[in-house]
């Protein structure tokens, strides 16, 4: 069973930074595809971003540019650095993981076996 914790939630400014980290333990998660969704108030879940087992990564268009996600070398470890926040950025964030993440799927959030609890990231003036 793997376990997802992420850290790194809190209050900025617009066109402020914020970086998000997960951390996975348990099972064989170096082998996992790691990503990032998102949740405001009375939406849906939406995919942010996706780093999949052989590298390759994907954003959705409304973060591309803007944020950049990255992952140790250890793979146990998965970031969302966040630049130029804006207040429509405003959501939870959750970390996910998955073993058999097919590309046509990266932005179903039913593809992803495992999640986090969710961070909290406010942008506000």
């Amino acid at each position: 069973q793997v376990e997802l914790v992420e850290s790194g939630g809190g209050v900025v400014q617009p066109g402020g930074s914020l970086r998000l980290s997960c951390a996975a333990s348990g099972g064989t998660y170096r082998n996992y595809a790691m990503g990032w969704f998102r949740q405001a108030p009375g939406k849906e879940r939406e995919f942010a971003a996706v780093i999949r087992k052989n590298g390759a990564i994907y954003y959705s268009d409304s973060v591309k540019g803007r944020f950049t996600i990255s992952r140790d070398s250890a793979k146990t470890t998965a970031y969302l650095q966040m630049d130029s926040l804006r207040p429509e950025d405003t959501a939870v964030y959750y970390c996910v993981a998955d073993s058999t993440l097919i590309l046509s799927q990266i932005r179903n959030p039913g593809a992803y076996d495992y999640w986090g609890r969710g961070t909290q990231v406010t942008v506000s003036s």
